[in-house]
Order: structure tokens, then sequence, then C-alpha cells
């Protein structure tokens, strides 16, 4: 076999390598937050998220009674053995949610009769919005509760095994259910083997809720 041909067949199967494990998924696109939108598996549907009740200390409030002076985003992202998976849409917003139809996308919000948690996600990009009446610390296990999903060093919602977890880029050797949400922090979760390195993550939400809005206002139809 020629050298140059058999280069071409190893690079194209490290690619092919690489992508098997969540690397580089095989599309994408940008979604209504202006964060790119993978096209992976979610982790466990949001249809589990709490139902209104207080849950560590986090009110579900109403559209009508939401005071938000504190407004942050986290990007959290999950790999279940080498595979990444998303956090899904409509964490931390009770049913009926309401949904906005954009060209990019849907984009969930509350609406007139259910509400929203100050921990919460509008769409499956891995972004959690923290929209808070006051600034305060957060944390991971206080998201995942709300979910309704299990969080410890051996499990991460439905996927089983060791965890590992990295907060913008180091290695976090706690309990899991203690990494803060920090303004525009980075948070990966590896559960399994093999362990993904650590894989950073630049993004800007811009739009419905992007930087410096203190509420996410009923975008215009696209």
């Amino acid at each position: 076999m020629p050298l140059v041909l058999l280069a071409v067949l190893v690079v194209l199967s490290a690619v092919a390598a690489v992508s098997s494990y969540g690397f580089k998924p095989t599309s994408n696109v940008i979604g209504p937050e202006g964060v790119v939108v993978t096209n992976d598996r979610v982790l466990a549907p949001s249809s589990s998220s709490a139902t209104g009740a207080p849950v560590d200390g986090v009110t579900c409030r109403k559209e009508s009674g939401e005071v938000v002076k504190y407004h942050v985003h986290v990007y959290v992202t999950v790999f279940v053995n080498g595979r990444q998976r998303r956090l899904p849409a409509g964490i931390g917003i009770t049913r009926p949610y309401l949904t906005e139809h954009l060209s990019s996308g849907n984009f969930l919000d509350v609406g007139l009769y259910d509400c929203l948690y100050w921990l919460h996600t509008h769409v499956a990009d891995g972004i959690v919005h923290i929209e808070a009446p006051a600034k305060a610390t957060f944390t991971l296990g206080q998201l995942f509760d709300i979910w309704r999903q299990p969080l410890s060093n051996a499990r991460v919602g439905p996927a089983v095994g060791h965890v590992v977890v990295y907060e913008n880029g180091r290695q976090w050797r706690g309990d899991p259910r203690g990494v803060p949400l920090l303004a525009h922090g980075v948070i990966q979760l590896d559960v399994g083997t093999p362990v993904v390195a650590f894989q950073p993550f630049e993004y800007h939400v811009s739009g419905l809720c992007g930087a410096g809005t203190t509420s996410c206002a009923a975008p215009t139809q696209k």
C-alpha cells in the first residue's frame, strides 16, 4: 500500500475514533441562544422535573411573580462511557411549557399556567440559567434535585459508573453535588470509561436570554 494512502487511512480512522467518543458530533446547529446544539442524545428527559414545590431552598415562580436581579449562565455537559450526552430543555420549568417555535429551534419558557425555578434550561444546548432574586452560590446538586435526577460519585442521572468531574478545566475532587454554578463556567461530568479529557467550550448566550438581561422576554416569531 502506498505510504500516502496509508497515512490518509490512519487519519480517517483517528477521526472516526474521536467521533465515536463524542469529541466531534456528526452535525450541529446554532440554537435560539446562539449556542451550538449537538445531535447527541439527551441524558434524561426533563419530564421528571419538580412540579412547583420549593427544592433545596429554590422556589418556582410564575411569570407574573418573577424577580430577577441575578442572571448568569453555566455550560454543563456529560460523557457516558466516552459518548457525549446533552441536558434537555425544560429542566426547572413545570408543564405546560410556553414553547416558542423559532427558525433556530424551540425555546421553552414559563407561561401563564406553569412556573420557573431559579435554576433551569430553555434549550437542549447545555446552558443552565441561574435567574434569582439575589446573588447567591448555587450548586450542581440543586440543579439535579430540581430535575429529580440522582447525582453522586457513582451516578449521574440514569448513567451508572465512576464519576470524574471537571470544573473550568480543573478536576473536582469532592462530591459532584457541591460543584458551584459559577458565572460563565464550564462543567463536565464523565461517567464510566474511557474518561474524556476536559473539553473547553467557548460560548456566548445571546438573543432571548443573553448576558445583561434580567429576564427572558418573549421573542419575536421568525
